[in-house]
């Protein structure tokens, strides 16, 4: 009689598993989401088979992580070895300029000596379109902790011993080498300029700003709408208004 139950309880079971319907979880085996391939998107994978340029694209996001370690630092502390002779740095409102003038602009900063910087990158990807640059992002967060512009790191905070943290906005790096691994271009844009304590500058520009020390030029100062551009703001305000009363 046992025998004869238990054989029909491991029947009732299996039936149970196999005609149990997909929604039960404890039964249904999770289904993988399928691709989604977007109308125009860029295959990667094929545009990096067919890439020519001799450093694939796993080397290439290494070699990037090389020459922005604090041993290279991107040629400030590798006196330059890691940069082409072509070498062009190029931002929203600086440059081109060329390596001597880059290293020099660096050297006379001297972030690093007043702020504990921590970079705080991601993100890293070849450029299907241009195989030989490297996207990044950075979120940058920096504790004062000497003199900066004639700023002490406590002046302004809001405790006696309090330093002062500045929160730059995202910035997207870009970096593109030579045939041979040495940076050719370097460049960064700030992507969100709400974001941060620094009036949405970033670079060195922030640093500035973020001690309270802005360069008396406009390309240092936060985004300000110019007076033609807030005009046409208001004159498309007002036709919209006349617009809806008509339609009243």
């Amino acid at each position: 009689m046992k025998t004869i139950l238990t054989a029909a309880t491991a029947t009732l079971f299996t039936a149970l598993v196999v005609t149990a319907p997909s929604s039960v979880g404890a039964f249904s085996a999770p289904v993988a989401p399928a691709a989604i391939n977007l109308p125009g998107e860029v295959n990667i994978e094929s545009a990096y088979s067919s890439s020519t340029f001799p450093i694939s694209p796993s080397d290439l996001i290494t070699r990037t992580k090389e020459v922005l370690s604090p041993q290279i630092g991107i040629g400030t502390q590798d006196n330059g070895a890691c940069l082409a002779d072509s070498f062009e740095f190029v931002a929203a409102v600086v440059g081109p300029i060329n390596k001597v003038e880059y290293l020099n602009a660096l050297s006379s900063f001297q972030l690093e000596d007043s702020f504990n910087i921590q970079q705080n990158f991601y993100g890293f990807v070849v450029d299907p379109m241009q195989t030989n640059r490297v996207w990044f992002f950075s979120r940058q967060v920096a504790t004062q902790v000497a003199p900066f512009m004639g700023v002490d790191p406590t002046e302004d905070g809001d405790g006696d011993d309090e330093k002062r943290e500045l929160t730059l906005p995202p910035q997207c790096f870009h970096i593109d080498f030579t045939d041979d691994g040495l940076v050719q271009e370097l460049g960064f844009y700030t992507v969100d300029r709400r974001q941060g304590n620094t009036g949405g500058l970033g670079g060195a520009f922030g640093y500035f700003y973020g001690v309270g020390k802005p360069l008396p030029i406009r390309e240092c100062q936060p985004y300000k709408p110019s007076l033609r551009f807030r005009m046409l703001g208001l004159l498309g305000k007002i036709g919209k208004k006349f617009s809806s009363k008509k339609k009243e």
